[in-house]
């Protein structure tokens, strides 16, 4: 490995970040873009949306797909921790429009 490519990235190699933090930020960013995607009508609604995760994209399956992952903890949980992450990574971890508005109402993806 060249060395050289931690100064130019910012990155320290030897940072050792939990397995559990990975996890979560990758969650988290996949459930915010496939939000993004329904509010943008890239998708038709949760349900196509929770099916192509999990087929398409090796979201896990146990979790229900992006959809059901935000109906399980509530929006207000996703975009705190969303903002969590904004706030130590970078804009890349913004909560989109939909997660915002669904927390502001307590609203849910299904019934």
């Amino acid at each position: 490995v060249d060395a050289s490519v931690y100064t130019l990235l910012g990155v320290n190699p030897d940072a050792q970040v939990p397995a559990q933090e990975i996890a979560e930020r990758c969650l988290l960013m996949m459930v915010n873009e496939a939000a993004r995607c329904l509010d943008e009508g890239i998708i038709r609604n949760a349900r196509d949306g929770d099916i192509g995760a999990i087929f398409g994209i090796g979201f896990p399956p146990y979790l229900g797909g992006p959809f059901r992952y935000v109906d399980s903890f509530g929006a207000s949980a996703i975009v705190d921790r969303l903002k969590h992450y904004q706030s130590q990574h970078g804009e890349r971890f913004a909560p989109c429009q939909k997660l915002l508005d669904m927390a502001a109402r307590n609203e849910r993806f299904y019934s």
